[in-house]
């Protein structure tokens, strides 16, 4: 599989099967991350995790606490696309991190990402 990253008007395109999407909240500046798989029935959450707790971000109910870190498994549906929105109250990005590496998506204030497994 293969997914598509489309921002800025440009479309990038990675062969990976999964990916982790990170991010810091902008209000409690606490870490978040996501793993999901790339499938043909469109992108699947398949772990998240919270570094920490705050106004607005408890960890759901069934969360272990492992490492200082709250894990637990999404439900939820794949997704045919994810769009990332910037607050640029961070100072950072999102970052998509796979096999090949890792790419800071997002930094500025309103710039828009769109995540979605490629056609084809």
């Amino acid at each position: 599989m293969s997914l598509c990253i489309l921002a800025a008007g440009k479309t990038v395109t990675l062969t990976v099967a999964a990916f982790t999407l990170a991010w810091t909240h902008s209000v409690e500046k606490t870490h978040w991350q996501e793993d999901w798989k790339v499938t043909p029935s469109g992108l699947e959450i398949a772990e998240a995790r919270i570094n920490g707790s705050g106004a607005g971000m408890e960890p759901p109910e069934g969360s272990v606490l492992r490492d200082g870190w709250w894990v637990y498994n999404p439900k939820m549906a794949p997704q045919r696309r994810l769009v990332l929105a910037a607050s640029g109250a961070t100072g950072e990005g999102w970052t998509l991190c796979t096999v090949q590496g890792c790419r800071e998506l997002g930094k500025a204030a309103g710039d828009t990402t769109v995540l979605e497994p490629c056609e084809g």
